[in-house]
């Protein structure tokens, strides 16, 4: 008998891959709804947000801002994530069990990287008790604290007639770990500030550059802001590189939006006309501008101690931010102006931050792979975690990435808007009114019965959001009221395979809907909520074409989609998209549910990472090295098999 292949069993195990040996770490869940994770951080006001099941507590909680103790990358063996849950229940892991007593057992204590949330729960979250070394930050990825931001607190001696010394000379001697070059506004400040504090300041140096002097011993206050630029949504993270954790998080409409839903509309729109770069160029600026405030007035922190950014986008929002013309983007053969952009100070991209601060913006890979996947492909550890893993960034330009650790191939596929909401008749973002899950039940005895929706904020639906129009075409194909080519069936067949829902299907003008929410029974079909024909395309149409990216990554690989052991879906929609219904509908493998993963804001998480570590920095230039980007534009079997990919599995 031979030795088979080495095997990481705890990671097969927390993969669900294989069950755990004192029956499994949490209850198994279906993929399906979203689940509210009330968390209490001591001081702290509660924050509520909604997640898809099987998200981790600690996950949660860092994707929103609110920091929880672990340095060990949510494994469950640092013990420092401990969190309460107030209401809801959590099972007890085997790690639990070790971590905590029995009593505190009983009064609800779990490790917050293990408890997953299968139901609603509200989580006491206690403060941070250590300063720490480390950060968790992406998906389990710990990150060592050395960001490029560091201050040293000094106590001068005064000058003399014996000791005649520059200003500059007697601190620069008194930080002796350093050798920074000084930059002109500190200078300025020197004289003022050293007399003023009695020559007991704080040296600010990011990147080797002396950015300013501060009266007094201000080594806790360091700050840095994270952005993921993304052509529809644009997330800001607020982070105390102290503790390296995020402080606000904050998120709002891309104010480019008006010009155009995807970045081929933005290219044309400046190529059409001269003066429309500046627009875009402002438009960008001010989206950040006032993120960046809002996350400053949210924490008390002031802009002048934000020291540094870091900015994750694609090829596009980047060249319009930048003020570079995009158009070399947009025709063939597809040329980026430069593959790694250069630092620039925050001025040049309207933030009033310290007035030393400069933004880093990630490498690209390619003009569709940007630095926002860069910036993803660092969070998730695609260049060093051995498993066969697919990332999938799902948004109006979907990025498609699948690795092993040894070799890395990326690709982009032209989604289109219909995952925001765009294009899509009563499509609206993830705001409060959008129904985001949704679930029939073909067999109830009532209409009413047969829908149960999920809608954000708990109010009357006014609109359908990317998460539950993919759930909605799921359901509709689940049911029979689709068919596998993705049309509305006959009236007689609805009749017959889902009774209570059949008179959902009906008709506005020449076209057939489906009636998810009617505010009164007599209301017309056109003022209700609903899923038209034409949404149906618009979905297929987007699932049709990240299928075939991956699809044909996985035959360059040469490898078969069962073999993929963790899908991880990323990307501010991608991470509240049902597993269970993206398998139905064939936007990813089908594999178990507990293999697809939502591995939330990672361009943003990777953004954090460049901020809290110079070294992950570094990593992020490497990945230009060790990542094969694929055309698909140019394959020749590129158009048969996005037309095989059309159809919902059967």
């Amino acid at each position: 008998m031979t030795d088979g292949p080495a095997v990481d069993v705890d990671s097969l195990r927390r993969e669900g891959l294989l069950a755990a040996p004192n029956g499994p770490v949490s209850v198994e869940h279906d993929g399906v709804g979203r689940v509210a994770l009330t968390l209490q951080p001591t001081g702290g006001s509660p924050r509520t947000v909604r997640v898809p099941p099987g998200v981790t507590v600690f996950d949660g909680a860092s994707w929103n801002g609110v920091a929880i103790d672990s340095t060990c990358g949510g494994h469950g063996t640092c013990k420092k994530c401990k969190v309460r849950v107030v209401d809801g229940s959590v099972p007890v892991s085997r790690l639990d069990a070790r971590a905590f007593t029995a009593d505190q057992l009983r009064d609800g204590w779990r490790l917050a990287c293990l408890a997953q949330a299968t139901q609603d729960l509200t989580i006491d979250v206690p403060p941070l008790v250590t300063r720490p070394k480390a950060a968790t930050v992406g998906v389990g990825r710990q990150v060592i604290l050395r960001p490029a931001v560091q201050k040293r607190y000094v106590e001068l001696e005064e000058p003399t007639l014996a000791d005649q010394r520059t200003d500059l000379a007697r601190l620069l001697d008194a930080i002796d770990d350093l050798e920074p070059t000084p930059d002109m506004h500190a200078v300025r400040r020197l004289p003022t500030v050293l007399r003023e504090a009695d020559f007991k300041v704080t040296a600010v140096v990011v990147d080797e550059v002396l950015v300013d002097v501060e009266p007094g011993d201000t080594r806790e206050r360091q700050h840095a802001i994270a952005f993921d630029l993304g052509t529809t949504t644009v997330v800001a993270t607020l982070l105390d590189l102290v503790t390296g954790t995020p402080v606000a998080v904050r998120s709002r409409l891309n104010m480019q939006q008006p010009f155009g839903g995807d970045v081929i509309s933005r290219i044309s729109a400046t190529m059409l006309d001269p003066g429309m770069l500046a627009r875009l160029r402002t438009a960008a600026h001010e989206t950040l501008a006032e993120l960046a405030a809002e996350v400053c007035e949210e924490s008390g922190v002031a802009a002048a101690e934000v020291y540094e950014v870091a900015i994750a986008g694609n090829a596009t929002m980047t060249a319009l931010a930048l003020g570079i013309d995009p158009e070399p983007l947009g025709v063939a053969p597809f040329v980026m102006s430069c593959a790694v952009p250069p630092v620039v100070r925050v001025g040049e991209l309207g933030l009033t931050l310290h007035p030393g601060a400069r933004a880093t913006l990630f490498p690209a890979l390619g003009a569709y792979v940007g630095g926002d996947i860069v910036a993803g492909i660092l969070a998730t550890g695609m260049d060093r975690d051995k498993r066969l893993r697919l990332f999938i960034d799902v948004g109006t330009n979907c990025e498609i990435v699948l690795g092993d650790g040894e070799r890395i191939l990326s690709t982009a596929a032209p989604a289109g808007p219909a995952f925001e909401g765009g294009a899509i008749r009563c499509g609206m973002r993830a705001a409060e009114g959008a129904i985001e899950t949704i679930k029939l039940d073909p067999a109830a005895e009532t209409t009413d019965a047969a829908v149960t929706l999920g809608v954000i904020g708990d109010v009357s639906p006014v609109g359908l959001c990317g998460s539950g129009l993919v759930d909605v075409v799921a359901e509709l194909v689940r049911v029979g009221l689709v068919d596998a080519s993705g049309r509305f069936v006959a009236d007689d067949v609805a009749a017959s395979a889902a009774p209570a829902l059949a008179d959902r299907l009906t008709s506005i003008g020449a076209e057939r809907v489906f009636v998810m929410y009617r505010p009164a029974p007599d209301t017309a079909p056109e003022h209700t909520v609903y899923l038209s024909q034409r949404d149906v395309r618009e979905l297929q149409f987007a699932k049709a074409a990240i299928s075939t990216g991956w699809s044909l990554l996985l035959e360059e690989f040469g490898i078969e989609a069962r073999e993929v052991q963790q899908v991880l879906l990323a990307g501010s929609f991608g991470s509240y998209l049902s597993p269970a219904s993206a398998v139905r509908i064939g936007l990813v493998p089908k594999l178990p549910v507990l293999r697809i993963v939502s591995a939330g804001n990672v361009a943003g998480e990777g953004a954090k990472m460049a901020l809290l570590s110079r070294r992950e920095r570094e990593g992020a230039a490497a990945l230009l090295e060790e990542v094969r980007y694929v055309e698909l534009s140019d394959r020749a079997d590129f158009n048969d098999a996005f037309v095989d990919k059309l159809a919902f599995p059967g």
